[in-house]
């Protein structure tokens, strides 16, 4: 068994890798916790005020103007009954369109309107006041590597995410394995 990497803290305690990495991961929940809450309320903030996940909705229908209805039902890991229902309330707010797809006529597309478009653009001018003055606080040297790091989060993401292999752990026992008895 390989011996622990261990460094020493600016404070001079020791400390093993695997805690530091840690401790970055709990930094970096608690930034995304904080950006969350942020996001949320600049979602609030709008009219007409909906639910977090039909904001979502929009916004990938938005980025992706080929998107059906099983697409979006797959992008947001719900159901294609929930997805439905959902672009029902969107399209009865004035919000969404369902319209026949250009090149395969059997197929229905999902279209942002401009009221859609407008409460999105507003989202985003919210969320960027709110973080302006979050970010406010920091150095300018800080703004900048803060930047690069997270332009350099968002491609890996990208990256993991188009080729659909999350590389997330996951310590549950399989099924049938033994556990300690």
């Amino acid at each position: 068994m390989a011996p622990a990497l261990r460094t020493v803290t600016a404070v001079g305690r020791e400390q093993d890798a695997g805690a530091r990495g840690g401790g970055v991961a709990r930094h970096v929940t608690d930034a995304v916790e904080s950006l969350v809450t942020l996001w949320l309320a600049a979602v609030e903030d709008v009219t007409p005020r909906l639910p977090a996940r039909q904001v979502r909705a929009l916004r990938v229908v938005r980025r992706r103007p080929e998107l059906n209805l099983t697409a979006l039902a797959e992008d947001l890991e719900i159901g294609l009954p929930a997805a439905s229902r959902m672009c029902d309330r969107l399209e009865a707010a004035g919000l969404l369109r369902r319209t026949v797809q250009p090149v395969d006529r059997r197929e229905i597309q999902l279209v942002v309107t401009a009221h859609g478009d407008r409460l999105l653009t507003d989202v985003t001018e919210r969320l960027s006041a709110y973080l302006t003055v979050a970010l406010g606080a920091l150095t300018p040297g800080q703004r900048t590597a803060l930047e690069e790091i997270l332009r350099g989060f968002h491609e890996g993401h990208v990256l993991a995410h188009a080729t659909d292999a999350p590389d997330v752990p996951d310590d549950r026992p399989g099924p049938g394995a033994r556990t300690g008895d």
